[in-house]
């Protein structure tokens, strides 16, 4: 399948400000009509919402704009370990190392997200973003001799090649020698400067920054100058595979990144007799006292990378993911990041006569009801969750059937905030008691509604997934079609590490029971 993306190009923004009285005459835009009456708002939550969640299948990891790794233990569904796949490249193809070159020493630095800030004496400090715990865990770097292909041969190399969160263990089969070993990595929100006072100096932001093999690169790079193996990057990448982080347990606690998958770096540093230059590796030639020159050759991760991830899941849960009952909808909801769960939302009900609409459909068509807010409250199930820090910021709903978001995300005036308060209109953060303990999240659907009712619009399933990013509108294929037509994942949902527990449409608790709440007006 061919990877979806999601482009929201809005031409025009509508903000809808409605004032309610109804003992005064008011003017209030609905759509495009300007309307002057004695305004009687309605409220209607009876309208039939099934609700069931599933298992994902394995889903599509490479090709993403950011990537995880590390080891997360969630509270309710248990560990998650993230590892990491990446192709590199040479930044300079058919390099030349001079005369006796000699690997002096090789660092892989995997930058974090953070930001640079200076303090009052002067000094840089740094922020971490998208970093979670300091567990320290065992952190093994590997040559990978798995061959990442561009293009698919089932589709006749006409497609590009996708690749799944469930091939870590075919990847692991193809490994090549350990190049690199971090006995304790435990993330750090220092920097590193490079050639401190010197006129090259270099500033790195906080990362994982490795020592790797000095002697393999030797072998690899250095004494493959001049051959077809260093001639250009297709070549290259045949010979050279790639570079496999794996995250090994080593105490009961989380340490957890997301970065950017182009953003890392292989530095390789050598010397070599200095009389005859360096060549046109793009390194410094610079003369030390014994005759020899340094330089350097870098390798980018801007080819194909992929995420491997595994998760565990509790029998209770797998059981209830298993076999949801998707005619009448389930009192309990569940949605996990990455390959984790997610929740179906399937509106109005059946559809009896089968003329491709429900009932409840027809009948809100047939009313021509003028619809103020419509709003999917979700319940968290307190009892099923440990709260806090714990839970998911955010959330996202998606169309499932057309592998998009819904219209009310393009009309959400918050989207050029940062990210945790982007799009909250539509997708609301999650709404904390005085204990900090989530209390529910708030969907706003109040144009998707509007189009079903006085467009035609189809009425699709929507998906319910966790969402690290909704900011990132990007989807990735699953490797296989799930009921209702589930073939393709929010990628912010894959990126997400958190789960949590809902209430669903058949909650025992009344006041707790996943409804669409709708506020409207009758027509004149």
């Amino acid at each position: 399948m061919m990877r979806r993306k999601v482009w929201w190009n809005v031409a025009a923004i509508l903000a809808t400000v409605i004032v309610i009285s109804s003992c005064e005459e008011e003017f209030y835009t609905i759509g495009t009509e300007l309307i002057s009456q004695d305004i009687i708002v309605n409220v209607d939550s009876s309208r039939t919402v099934i609700s069931y969640s599933r298992k994902l299948v394995p889903v599509q990891t490479n090709d993403m704009q950011a990537y995880r790794m590390g080891i997360y233990n969630d509270p309710v569904y248990g560990k998650s370990v993230s590892n990491f796949l990446g192709q590199i490249t040479l930044n300079q193809q058919n390099p030349s190392f001079g005369d006796s070159a000699v690997v002096d020493s090789v660092f892989l630095y995997f930058p974090f997200f953070s930001q640079q800030q200076t303090n009052n004496e002067g000094e840089v400090e740094y922020t971490l973003d998208s970093v979670y715990g300091d567990t320290p865990y065992r952190l093994e770097i590997y040559e990978s001799q798995f061959f990442l292909r561009d293009f698919d041969p089932d589709s006749n190399f006409e497609d590009p090649q996708n690749y799944y969160s469930n091939q870590g263990q075919t990847f692991e089969q193809f490994l090549g020698p350990q190049i690199g070993l971090v006995e304790s990595f435990v993330p750090s929100d220092e920097g590193t400067v490079i050639n401190e006072g010197e006129n090259d100096e270099e500033q790195l932001g906080p990362g994982i920054r490795v020592r790797l093999d000095n002697e393999f690169f030797q072998e690899k790079i250095i004494s493959k100058e001049g051959e077809p193996e260093l001639l250009t990057n297709n070549n290259f990448k045949d010979y050279f595979r790639g570079i496999y982080l794996k995250a090994v347990e080593t105490g009961n606690g989380d340490n957890y990144f997301i970065f950017n998958g182009a953003a890392p770096t292989v530095t390789m540093y050598y010397s070599f007799n200095s009389e005859g230059g360096v060549g046109d590796d793009g390194g410094s030639d610079d003369d030390d006292d014994d005759g020899r020159g340094s330089a350097s050759l870098v390798f980018s991760f801007n080819a194909i990378s992929v995420n491997t991830i595994d998760e565990e899941f509790p029998a209770d849960i797998l059981a209830a993911l298993s076999n949801p009952n998707t005619t009448q909808g389930e009192e309990t909801l569940y949605i996990r990041g990455g390959q984790g769960a997610i929740s179906v939302i399937e509106l109005f009900g059946e559809d009896t006569d089968n003329d491709g609409v429900p009932e409840e459909l027809e009948e809100l068509r047939a009313n021509e009801w003028l619809i103020n807010d419509a709003s999917l409250f979700m319940y968290i199930d307190q009892d099923k969750v440990t709260g806090g820090a714990a839970e998911p910021e955010r959330i996202k709903l998606y169309d499932i059937e057309n592998e998009r978001l819904l219209i009310d995300y393009s009309f959400d005036l918050t989207a050029g905030n940062a990210a945790i308060d982007a799009i909250t209109t539509h997708l609301g953060r999650i709404e904390r008691g005085s204990d900090d303990e989530g209390d529910f999240y708030r969907l706003r659907i109040t144009n998707h509604l509007s189009r079903l009712i006085n467009d035609d619009s189809t009425n699709v399933a929507l998906g319910l997934v966790v969402s690290q990013n909704v900011l990132l509108t990007d989807q990735q294929d699953t490797e296989s079609t799930q009921g209702p037509g589930i073939n393709a994942l929010p990628q912010s949902s894959i990126l997400s590490h958190e789960g949590t527990v809902l209430h669903g449409n058949l909650s025992p608790f009344e006041n707790k029971k996943l409804k669409l709440k709708i506020s409207y007006t009758l027509p004149n």
